[in-house]
Order: C-alpha cells, then sequence, then structure tokens
C-alpha cells in the first residue's frame, strides 16, 4: 500500500509538471512517464479489506519484511527465483508458504528470527502451471520454481518489465544528440527520488527563464 501511494505521488507531481511544460520535447518525456507510472498503479494488487488485512497480521505476529532482493534463471521448463534468506532450512516446512496462480506467485515466510518475509510477483511474462511449480528450501535459500506452460525462453520476469524496456530502447533509438539529451533526462526523472525531480524541474524553469531573455537560442 505505501509503494501504492508512493506511485500515485509520483504521478500526480508528473501531471503537474504536464500541466508547466510547453515545449513537445519535454511534454513528450513527462507523458511516457505518466503513461508508465499509471500501468505500474493499474498492476498493483487491490488492498485487501481492512479487516482481512488486519486479521493475517494478527495471526502472523511480529512484523513483516517485504522482500525486494533476488537472483533468477531458468531452464527450458522452468523460472527459478532465488531468495537469499539466513537460517530459513531451520524453520518448520509449513512455516514457507508459496501461492501461484497462472500469471503470478506469492511467497510468506513465517517467524524467521522473529519477522516474517513476503515477495509477490504480478504479471509474469507467460503463463506458468500451478500443479507443476513448487518451492524448495535450501541453507539459507528459498529456490521458487515456476513451471513454463511452454518451453520458451523468457526475456524478463514480468510484462511491467518488458513494456518499460521497450519504451527504453525505443527512447534511446535516436540520432538527434538534443533528443537523446531528453531522454537522458527522462530516465533521471523516471528513477530519480524527490530531490532528482526537483532538481530537474529548476532547471527546466531557468532555461525557460534564460530563452525568454534572450539569452539563449530559443531552439536550443
Amino acid at each position: 500500500l505505501l509503494f501504492l501511494n508512493q506511485l500515485q505521488k509520483d504521478l500526480e507531481e508528473v501531471k503537474e509538471l504536464l500541466t508547466k511544460a510547453t515545449r513537445k520535447r519535454l511534454r513528450d518525456v513527462l507523458m511516457t512517464e505518466k503513461h508508465k507510472l499509471e500501468l505500474e498503479i493499474k498492476n498493483q494488487p487491490p488492498p485487501k479489506p481492512k479487516d482481512v488485512a488486519e486479521e493475517e497480521k494478527s495471526s502472523l505476529g511480529g512484523y513483516t519484511v517485504k522482500i525486494n532482493n533476488y537472483g533468477w534463471d531458468q531452464s527450458d521448463k522452468f523460472i527459478k527465483i532465488y531468495i537469499s534468506l539466513n537460517g530459513v532450512q531451520k524453520l518448520p516446512a509449513e512455516n514457507v508458504q508459496v501461492n501461484f496462480t497462472e500469471r503470478s506467485f506469492d511467497l510468506l515466510v513465517k517467524n524467521l528470527n522473529g519477522k516474517n518475509y513476503t515477495m509477490t510477483f504480478n504479471n509474469l511474462l507467460k503463463p506458468i502451471s500451478v500443479e507443476g511449480s513448487s518451492r524448495k528450501i535450501k541453507t539459507d535459500t528459498v529456490l521458487v520454481m515456476c513451471r513454463k506452460k511452454r518451453e520458451e525462453k523468457w526475456d524478463c520476469l514480468t510484462q511491467v518489465e518488458k513494456e518499460s524496456k521497450e519504451k527504453e530502447k525505443a527512447a534511446y533509438d535516436t540520432s538527434d544528440p538534443s533528443e537523446g539529451l531528453m531522454n537522458l533526462l527522462k530516465k533521471m526523472y523516471a528513477e530519480g527520488d524527490d530531490e532528482m525531480k526537483r532538481t530537474i524541474n529548476k532547471a527546466w524553469v531557468e532555461s525557460r527563464e534564460k530563452q525568454s531573455k534572450g539569452d539563449i537560442p530559443m531552439d536550443m
């Protein structure tokens, strides 16, 4: 929910910048970022009803940590996601749960050193077999095995990641140096924190002020 709120705040800021932007290239950059954020928000799982969420929280005890670090590999038949968790092999097997759907999975590790750990993957790039998927517990590692429905290579794990890569590739495929600079600005803005976004916005405003005073050519 916190991540979703951050995405919504970023989207609001991009929309506000769009109302101020007048140059086509900057508007294109902002529109691309707007569409990207809207797609990410759309693909977030719906929030659980408060009573269900509270019930789950109380049943788990301790506090829950969201897992962000992982490694992955693939074979002809499986997508393999490796999650490092020190001491996980000491837990009872039922404390490590994975729920699969055709395009997602949720991992829950309960009561590991007084904490619970979760990881969610939505919108997997291609469908997987729920029945053929499983998890394995190894020394300090949980291995999630997603059985591919079709034996083909995956370029990435999720549909959102694929679309993001395609947009970035298209954006940088240009022979216009100034357009390439704007694309770099877009990347910095998209990946930057609030301070970075304020800095970029300030530089844009100052550039517009110089243009209006005739300090630099209008076509720069």
